[in-house]
C-alpha cells in the first residue's frame, strides 16, 4: 500500500510542477503587459447619429483590442473642443477643419493638427422652400435666409457667392438663434435658412414640410471645397503615444465600416447616447451623412480619413476671401498623415 502511495503522491508532484510553471507565466505576463492608455475624447456639439462609428467601435470593442480606453463628453462649439484639446485636457476631438485652420492662425497657437477626416464633404448648405420660389443657389438672390449666431457655414459664403455669381449684397440674412432655424423656416417667415444638411433639412422633414417643398443648396455641389470635420490630437500625446494615436484611427475605420454594413444597429447605439432620441429621425440622419458627406467619390477612390492636398490648399484660398490670414498655413500645417493605416486598409467596399 505504501508503494501505491507513493506512486500517486510522485505523479500529483509531476501534474503540479509544470500547472506551477504556467500560472507563473501567466502572471508574468500579465504584469509585463502595458497598461491600456486613456484617451479623452470631446465633439464639438451635442451627439446625434453622425458620430455613430465611434460608438459604434466602442460598442464592438473597437478601442479596447486597441488597447485604449475611451471615453467621451462634448463641447459647446469646435473653438472650445479645440482648447481642450490645446490645452491637453482631451487627447482627441472631433471638430469643423476649418475652425481648425483659423485657430492656427491665432497668436501663439498650440500646434494642433487634423489626423483624421470623417467628413469628406463639409456639410454646409442653406435649405430653402421651393414655394418660395428657391430651387436653385441663383434663386437666393432678394430673398431672406435665416442664419444663427456662429453659423460655420456662413463663414464660406462669400466664397460661394462670388464664384457663383450671386450679388451677396442682395441676399438678405436675418439673424436669429439656433433653436428657431427650422420653426421659422416651416412658418414661412424666412424664404430659406442656413446651416447643416444632415440637421436642418432632416429636422424639417420631420416637422411636416414636405420633402417635395424643401431644395437643400449643398455647399459642396456649387464649388465649395471645404473639408468638413476631422479627428484633431493633442501635439503632446501624438509625440509621446504614437501607436495609440494609430489604434484610435484603426479601430475608427472599424467603426466606420460597421456603420456602413448596418446602420441600423449604428443608429441604436448613438440613440442610446441622446436623451429622448427620435430613432427613425436618427436613422435618416446617419443615412443622409453617410451618402453626402462619408462615403464620396473622393473617398472611394483614395481611402477613408485622409486629404487631397491640392483640394485643402484651394480650400485655404476659399476661407481666405473672408478671413485674413496672419500666415497663411500649407496643407501640412493643417492635417498629419502619418498617424493613418496604409490606403489598401483604409478603402470602403
Amino acid at each position: 500500500m505504501s508503494g501505491f502511495k507513493t506512486i500517486v503522491l510522485r505523479c500529483l508532484l509531476a501534474l503540479a510542477i509544470p500547472l506551477a510553471a504556467l500560472a507563473a507565466r501567466d502572471v508574468g505576463a500579465a504584469e509585463t503587459a502595458a497598461p491600456s492608455v486613456a484617451i479623452h475624447f470631446t465633439f464639438d456639439r451635442p451627439i446625434d447619429a453622425s458620430m455613430a462609428p465611434l460608438f459604434l467601435a466602442a460598442k464592438d470593442g473597437k478601442f479596447s483590442a486597441e488597447n485604449l480606453n475611451v471615453s467621451f463628453s462634448t463641447a459647446p462649439g469646435s473653438a472650445e473642443a479645440l482648447a481642450r484639446v490645446a490645452k491637453g485636457d482631451s487627447e482627441l476631438a472631433l471638430v469643423d477643419i476649418n475652425e481648425l485652420i483659423r485657430f492656427r492662425d491665432k497668436d501663439n497657437a498650440a500646434p494642433v493638427k487634423a489626423i483624421f477626416v470623417l467628413f469628406n464633404r463639409a456639410p454646409y448648405a442653406i435649405v430653402a422652400r421651393r414655394s418660395r420660389g428657391v430651387h436653385l443657389l441663383p434663386d437666393l438672390d432678394g430673398k431672406t435666409v435665416g442664419v444663427a449666431d456662429s453659423d460655420l457655414s456662413m463663414r464660406l459664403w462669400p466664397a460661394l457667392a462670388q464664384q457663383n455669381g450671386i450679388n451677396a449684397s442682395r441676399v438678405k440674412f436675418h439673424k436669429i438663434s439656433a433653436a428657431v432655424r427650422e420653426p421659422i423656416l416651416s412658418a414661412g417667415q424666412v424664404d430659406a435658412v442656413a446651416g447643416f444638411s444632415y440637421l436642418s433639412a432632416v429636422n424639417l422633414r420631420d416637422r411636416g414640410v414636405p420633402a417635395g417643398d424643401l431644395v437643400v443648396l449643398r455647399y459642396a455641389d456649387y464649388g465649395c471645397e471645404a473639408y468638413g470635420f476631422a479627428v484633431v490630437v493633442n501635439p503632446a500625446f501624438a509625440a509621446a503615444k504614437p501607436d495609440a494615436v494609430k489604434g484610435f484611427v484603426r479601430a475608427l475605420i472599424a467603426g466606420i465600416n460597421a456603420t456602413v454594413r448596418e446602420p441600423a444597429r449604428a443608429t441604436d447605439e448613438a440613440a442610446s447616447r441622446i436623451d429622448d432620441a427620435d430613432r427613425d429621425l436618427e436613422l435618416e440622419r446617419l443615412r443622409t451623412v453617410l451618402v453626402d458627406n462619408i462615403l464620396t467619390d473622393e473617398v472611394r477612390r483614395n481611402g477613408l480619413g485622409g486629404v487631397d492636398p491640392a483640394r485643402l490648399e484651394r480650400s485655404l484660398d476659399q476661407i481666405a476671401q473672408d478671413f485674413k490670414f496672419r500666415k497663411r498655413p500649407a496643407a501640412g500645417d493643417i492635417f498629419d498623415d502619418r498617424f493613418l493605416p496604409p490606403v489598401e486598409s483604409r478603402l470602403i467596399n
